[in-house]
């Protein structure tokens, strides 16, 4: 079964301007050391296996962050992340696709990248074109498709990947309602199976539609973890309605 644990996990970034060699010889020379800018300061939580999680704040919250220390883009400076389960991650829409390149071979090499192996993507390759819709645009070079086009070919490959573990930051808002229904669907077949989904989102009748537990982050550090519901009356300081997972 996936899991994911934080323990006192602190991301810390430098912060950088113009003034960095005077600044450097200045602190060289005992003066002050300028403040870390912490991204995470010791957050401490755990996601188990069949949770469907969204996560709210402001910008700069720390949400991103989160993402990327769960998918090993990054290491925390204090603490340690445990990441039990195969991650897959939607955070840049058309992330790992080449413009020159068709549908159909960026399908083969995202598919790749996300540790399928040839034999899996030739088994699985007409279920992937089936989910993204495209027709016989799948011929056509990636450069010719739009925005919701791309999202879908990419969700198609990730859907296809079988993670255990399913990162996904704003993207879903690009998708056609259609295409939508079909990615919930996804989702709710991810949590009968056991596993997990992890969703940044500022609209909260997306993360309605898919998630129950609910994380609020705030100057990098846990506000409110609990049901999803209560996180975002308490983020948004008003009641919030519920949205159902459609069944």
């Amino acid at each position: 079964m996936p899991r994911i644990e934080f323990k006192k996990v602190s991301k810390i970034y430098s912060r950088q301007s113009r003034e960095f060699v005077w600044r450097f010889l200045l602190e060289a020379m005992g003066g002050k050391k300028g403040a870390p800018l912490y991204a995470l300061r010791d957050v401490t939580l755990t996601v188990e296996g069949g949770a469907a999680v969204g996560i709210v704040g402001h910008n700069g919250a720390g949400k991103s962050t989160f993402l990327n220390l769960v998918a090993g883009l990054t290491v925390p400076e204090e603490g340690a992340v445990t990441v039990d389960g195969r991650v897959c991650a939607m955070m840049e829409l058309g992330s790992g696709f080449h413009p020159d390149l068709t549908g159909a071979e960026n399908v083969r090499i995202n598919a790749a990248l996300l540790g399928m192996t040839r034999e899996e993507v030739a088994a699985r390759f007409d279920r992937i074109i089936e989910f993204a819709g495209l027709g016989d645009f799948i011929r056509e070079p990636l450069r010719t498709y739009s925005q919701g086009m791309i999202l879908r070919l990419a969700f198609a490959v990730v859907a296809h990947a079988d993670p255990d573990i399913l990162l996904i930051d704003e993207v879903l808002v690009v998708g056609d309602q259609d295409f939508q229904d079909k990615c919930f669907g996804f989702f709710r077949e991810m949590k009968r199976r056991g596993k997990i989904l992890i969703c940044v989102s500022h609209a909260p009748e997306v993360l309605g539609r898919i998630c129950e537990d609910g994380i609020w982050l705030d100057h990098g550090q846990v506000k409110m973890q609990g049901p999803l519901e209560e996180v975002l009356n308490a983020y948004s300081g008003k009641p919030v309605k519920k949205v159902r997972t459609r069944s």
